[in-house]
């Protein structure tokens, strides 16, 4: 094959979906054409896509985005070696940086400026990480959940590969990292309820109700997944990207209950109910998970829906409250013990009541008042 035919492959998602079907035999997740829920996704027309898209790009509500800085903890190196194991840094969306055994664990990294393929166009980072890409210790392991562009960055991963250990997938995600040229004995390919044990630590794939592809034509090529971390008496659940399904209460059941749960919560709408959860399902999810402490993930860093940005959290942590859920807000890049979280405290609201504040008056704002009551008599 040439190089232009074998490069369009790649581009457009052919061979991710041609690699897809030859899983078809070894997981009950696939059809024989594409990857599946285990219940039927509704039918949706064009009609209702375009729609979608159309609100997207052009009727966007305002306050989707921040208008102030989102407060960050930096982070060192230092610190993070100096860090006790049982340690989680939100580094922002759904990138968690775990400390287990004296090691590194990263969940879907994204240090991109943007959640797209594209770099000059898509949605952009509300804040930058809490430590740059090149300082971060060497990983133990990277977890994928699955391979949409605000989970799964290219040039961060490729980044990653030479100080990463093992790269833990869900079905033909693993395929993509080995197309991108990472060496194929650093990954494991799980299907749904397998597991790995790596160090003492194992790692299981559990089902999740969602999608995937990363263009036009790879839709549902490679699977998706949420998984359960385990380090002996400590059980951690995340979720990557989900509807509210029963499949929560089937992994509460086999593999629970968790200590903690990181859960998504935002880039919701009432248009794709199948594909992410409300704040009330999340508050509901980690019920079925039987968790202990619920942190809300999938928020606060790209605009990816038509909620204002500070929403999830407003609604999540109401919702939990009145049921009487222990809930976690940490900042970005602050320290959350796995073993006893802190509550977090309320941080977008400083974000919005500092947006709120009148600017303070410029030479010409005080000129034109003053000229204004002159003419008033004032």
């Amino acid at each position: 094959m040439t190089l232009l035919p074998d490069f369009i492959h790649r581009t457009f998602g052919l061979t991710a979906a041609e690699r897809g079907r030859a899983l078809s035999s070894a997981s009950p997740q696939h059809d024989g054409e594409r990857f599946r829920n285990a219940a039927p996704r509704p039918a949706e027309g064009l009609g209702k896509t375009l729609r979608i898209a159309w609100n997207m790009l052009f009727n966007k509500p305002r306050d989707t985005a921040p208008a102030g800085a989102i407060p960050v903890d930096a982070l060192t190196r230092d610190q993070l070696d100096a860090a006790p194991d049982r340690s989680l840094y939100r580094l922002g969306h759904s990138t968690m940086l775990l400390k287990l055994r004296g090691q590194f664990w990263l969940t879907d990294p994204v240090f991109a400026e943007r959640a797209s393929p594209f770099r000059h166009l898509g949605p952009k980072r509300f804040h930058a990480p809490p430590i740059a890409l090149a300082d971060l210790p060497p990983l133990r392991g990277v977890i994928l959940s699955h391979d949409h562009y605000d989970h799964l960055d290219r040039d961060t991963v490729l980044a990653l590969a030479a100080t990463t250990g093992v790269f833990l997938t869900p079905l033909g995600v693993g395929d993509r990292l080995i197309e991108w040229g990472i060496d194929s004995k650093k990954i494991r390919q799980l299907d749904w309820w397998q597991s790995v044990d790596v160090d003492g630590l194992t790692f299981t794939a559990t089902p999740a109700q969602h999608f995937s592809g990363r263009s036009l034509f790879d839709g549902n090529s490679t699977l998706w997944a949420s998984w359960v971390i385990v380090d002996h008496d400590l059980r951690v659940f995340f979720s990557g990207d989900t509807g509210y399904f029963d499949g929560f209460r089937a992994i509460g059941e086999r593999l629970g209950p968790f200590d903690v749960t990181l859960i998504e919560t935002g880039a919701y709408d009432p248009h794709w109910p199948y594909v992410h959860m409300q704040p009330e399902e999340t508050v509901q999810a980690h019920v079925d998970l039987r968790g202990r402490r619920l942190v809300p993930i999938h928020n606060g860093t790209f605009d990816l829906a038509m909620h204002r940005w500070q929403e999830p959290f407003e609604r999540v942590t109401s919702l939990a409250a009145a049921r009487g859920i222990a809930i976690s807000t940490p900042r970005m890049g602050e320290r959350l013990d796995l073993v006893e979280p802190h509550r977090g405290d309320k941080w977008w609201r400083r974000v919005a009541e500092a947006a709120d504040v009148p600017a303070a008056p410029t030479m010409r704002s005080r000129w034109c008042a003053s000229r204004r009551a002159e003419q008033t008599g004032a």
